[in-house]
């Protein structure tokens, strides 16, 4: 079958910076999900992706489908034709519905008779035909929240569109796309090439648009130009290095389709504000780059990607200096306005200010946080003191000036302000600690007040919340509890804190009247049992060995990590599979005979078999060996251990009969077994491993 490259590009004003990426990695997934779905083949996949253009290359397209064998099966033979021989009305109704007549139909022998059959080759259409409703429902599968309309158009996307480029080979497929006719004529850079250009064939997309265009419309290349340029004007101060931040890269190679980096500067006495307050200003507004210095200090100097080649790059420079001198004068009046009043100042400021309805202000918050930090700083030897005093603060830093403007700094300006205000170390650093981890695999609080004011903070939230009724349902969590209970659960396992989750949540709820539930602990630990799932799935550890832990209810999170990592290890071992099966035989015969209400205390002299004998010396020997290793948490050493009792368990199914007819020595063998299965239970239930 031939084959061609194929090109589409949609023209448009331009994109959203931050949704660029996404909406051309839609655009060419959806594209070639099509192409798979309509069983046309193809070689690679290439996205383009600039401001004002969504593109795809396709490389060897095949030029049609291929043709596909139809087969329909018809009437029974027997109820196709007459005694005489000939057509009834069931095949002649057959042959109608399929446009032929009885002598083209075929007939097939199976194992339930003889039957009628129609078969022909169904020809595959071409290519050409199918690619514009391909590309139509690839771009109306976008992931756009709110789609907008322009002119007198009834059609809707992201941007309003004003050309559409369809190539296949060297030819224009004849078709609209979203009310535009396709052509072969894409537009270059809005100022340095504002015409058309023909693009002739798919292969000299980038080519046209770079040489005579000024436009690299490939994503990745221009991003790295970007990050190459930024890093070599940075190395031309002497000892400078740029911070690159990933996703300020992303948005600023989105905005760009002939990106030159310049270097700008700023007056050094700005550099007495806070670095963070000044890489804000600099990052979320003007989308710049700053520099540091070997030692990571930060210098007077910031890099902006121009989106030309300015003939006089000086006044591009200087029209930046003039934009940011402002903000970062600004930034430096709000923190020495600041500074002027002390975060104990501003606590009363925060009882205007409601955290929710039914849960009362900040100012509540902050009272009941403060008390719950106090005791989970006795519970991990912390300071106590230090913790109550972080937590009073902890929130005063939402109604500075600083913060107000640029929200991102809350905690991080707090931090410096407790410093200024003679605050202990621990205590300022707590005041930032407080949000970590703020995002999936974020830093933690590294000291004890900060772990205690940041578990705090986020069991407060959890327990008020499901205590009047409010956690989170399907896509609806406003106040961010499943990212609270990650944290929490993170904090404590990471930092290797000897917290339990249902005393913890107890106290947090002992600082609340009148919730709705009488309980909350349970259902929030609960909840955050329930985290550990998702936690463990992305680490590789299969859904089997978290339930097996869980089934366990271990609320202390450091212990279920421990009982996690021992049952991931016990699973590798040659014993496991067979040691899960007899477990979960053993689990079904005690809760048919009586299960929890059944003894383990084993009579030996009802002992008759030897299988049994056996079993019972080494579930005793065994019972010696790991019962400290319990007591120590080294769940992985005793569960090594409890596979020495896959031979005499295996032999005990072997040979003994567990329902004998004398009731005592039916009751002692049950006893046994259920002795084997709770020396298993102090780690998990393996019963729910898989079995061999």
């Amino acid at each position: 079958m031939a084959t061609q490259d194929f090109l589409v590009e949609i023209g448009t004003e331009e994109l959203p910076p931050k949704a660029l990426k996404t909406l051309s990695d839609a655009f060419t997934a959806g594209l070639c999900k099509g192409l798979d779905d309509a069983g046309i083949s193809y070689g690679a996949c290439e996205p383009f992706a600039a401001p004002r253009r969504l593109a795809v290359r396709i490389r060897n397209l095949a030029d049609a489908q291929p043709d596909k064998a139809v087969e329909k099966r018809g009437p029974a033979v027997k109820a196709a034709f007459d005694d005489a021989g000939n057509p009834t009305r069931a095949l002649t109704g057959f042959a109608t519905s399929l446009g032929v007549t009885p002598d083209q139909l075929d007939t097939m022998e199976t194992d339930k008779g003889a039957w009628v059959v129609y078969r022909t080759v169904e020809q595959g259409k071409p290519t050409t035909d199918l690619l514009p409703d391909l590309v139509e429902q690839s771009l109306n599968g976008l992931p756009i929240p709110k789609r907008m309309r322009w002119g007198a158009h009834k059609t809707e996307f992201v941007r309003p569109v004003h050309w559409i480029v369809l190539l296949f080979g060297n030819k224009i497929i004849d078709a609209s796309i979203m009310g535009l006719m396709a052509g072969n004529q894409t537009r270059g850079h809005r100022f340095h090439c504002p015409k058309e250009l023909i693009v002739p064939t798919p292969d000299a997309y980038e080519v046209v648009l770079r040489e005579e265009g000024y436009v690299l419309a490939d994503f990745q290349e221009r991003r790295e130009k970007i990050r190459a340029g930024v890093n070599a004007i940075a190395k031309e101060q002497g000892p400078g290095q740029a911070v690159i931040d990933e996703d300020l890269l992303d948005e600023v190679t989105a905005l760009n389709e002939w990106p030159v980096p310049l270097l700008g500067k700023f007056e050094s006495r700005f550099l007495d504000v806070p670095a963070e307050a000044l890489i804000s200003s600099m990052k979320e507004h003007q989308k710049y780059f700053h520099v540091v210095d070997e030692s990571g200090k930060m210098l007077p100097l910031f890099i902006t990607v121009a989106n030309l080649e300015s003939k006089d790059p000086v006044q591009v420079i200087s029209g930046n200096e003039k934009v940011i001198r402002p903000r970062l004068a600004d930034a430096a009046f709000f923190y020495d306005t600041d500074r002027k009043h002390t975060l104990e100042s501003r606590v009363d400021a925060l009882k205007p200010i409601i955290f929710q309805e039914k849960l009362g202000s900040l100012h509540d918050k902050s009272v009941r946080v403060a008390a719950l930090a106090k005791k989970i700083a006795e519970a991990i030897d912390g300071n106590p003191a230090h913790a109550e005093r972080a937590a009073m603060l902890a929130k005063t830093d939402l109604v500075s000036e600083m913060v107000l403007e640029f929200t991102d700094l809350q905690g991080i300006m707090g931090e410096y302000y407790a410093r200024n205000d003679g605050e202990p170390e621990d205590v300022a650093k707590a005041l930032n600690e407080q949000y970590m981890p703020r995002f999936a695999g974020d830093d933690l609080p590294q000291g004890l007040t900060g772990c205690a004011v940041a578990l705090a903070d986020r069991l407060d939230s959890l327990v008020g919340l499901f205590g009047i009724n409010q956690p989170p349902s399907g896509t609806r969590d406003p106040f961010g509890l499943r990212r609270s209970a990650l944290g929490v659960l993170r904090i404590i396992v990471e930092r290797e804190l000897p917290l339990d989750l249902q005393t913890c949540c107890e106290w947090a709820a002992g600082n609340f009247s009148g919730l709705e539930l009488d309980d909350p602990a349970t259902p929030v630990v609960d909840y955050m049992l329930e985290r550990f799932r998702a936690h463990y799935e992305e680490q590789g550890i299969s859904a089997e060995v978290y339930l097996a832990v869980h089934a366990r209810r271990p609320t202390r999170p450091l212990d279920f990590e421990q009982r996690i990592r021992a049952v991931e290890a016990f699973r590798r071992l040659p014993a496991a599979e067979t040691l899960a099966a007899a477990n979960k035989r053993v689990s079904n015969i005690l809760i048919k005979q009586g299960g929890d209400s059944l003894s383990d205390k084993v009579d030996r002299s009802l002992l008759k078999d030897e299988a049994e004998v056996a079993l019972a010396s080494a579930v005793e020997e065994q019972s010696g060996k790991v019962t400290p290793l319990f007591q120590r948490g080294d769940y992985a050493a005793a569960l090594t251990s409890l596979a020495d009792l896959r031979e005499p368990v295996d032999r005990f199914f072997d040979e003994v009969m567990v329902m004998a007819d004398d009731g005592a020595i039916r009751a002692n063998r049950l006893a046994l077994l259920n002795r084997l299965r709770n020396l298993f239970l102090q780690v998990a239930d393996i019963s729910l491993l898989p079995a061999g």
